[in-house]
């Protein structure tokens, strides 16, 4: 983990990519948010490359001014909201942001995001093993344009 961990992707100064802002709520079954969920974000950065020891993928270096990884708890409403850049692609992956959430009394799930309009959505083995479409569409978020804007909500239970 970086030692600037908090649910701010973005603010070292210098970093490369188009700022976009992911929003969600953690809900349990009924509908109801689950308020202190503990959510954790994760991407490549604008070159395709991860902030992490086992990234030995051949290619432009990681962009040293972003830091690839964001954490925090979900307010009162169950929301959360993360300053992060556009996912990009990288060999054999669409765009996609990766989530960890854990809240008492829940097990800790870890899913993906990925991005509506992606060419290489229809070729993402990750996404392409989600095998029922309403589960599969529910993992695929519209960015608003503008000041990229996505929703991301996601039910623990």
């Amino acid at each position: 983990m970086p030692a600037d961990a908090d649910k701010n992707l973005t603010h070292i100064a210098g970093r490369e990519g188009t700022i976009t802002y992911i929003a969600g709520r953690v809900l349990d079954r009924d509908g109801r948010p689950i308020s202190g969920a503990w959510v954790e974000i994760w991407q490549c950065d604008a070159n395709g490359r991860y902030h992490h020891v086992r990234d030995g993928r051949v290619g432009p270096p990681p962009d040293e001014n972003f830091k690839g990884y964001g954490q925090t708890l979900t307010d009162a409403t169950g929301g959360s909201r993360f300053p992060t850049i556009l996912p990009v692609p990288y060999p054999g992956r669409t765009p996609h942001i990766h989530f960890a959430v854990s809240a008492s009394g829940f097990p800790r799930l870890i899913t993906q995001m990925y991005v509506a309009g992606e060419p290489q959505n229809g070729h993402d083995g990750v996404l392409m093993g989600v095998l029922d479409p309403a589960a599969c569409a529910r993992l695929i978020v519209l960015l608003e344009p503008g000041a990229l804007t996505g929703t991301f909500d996601i039910v623990l239970g």
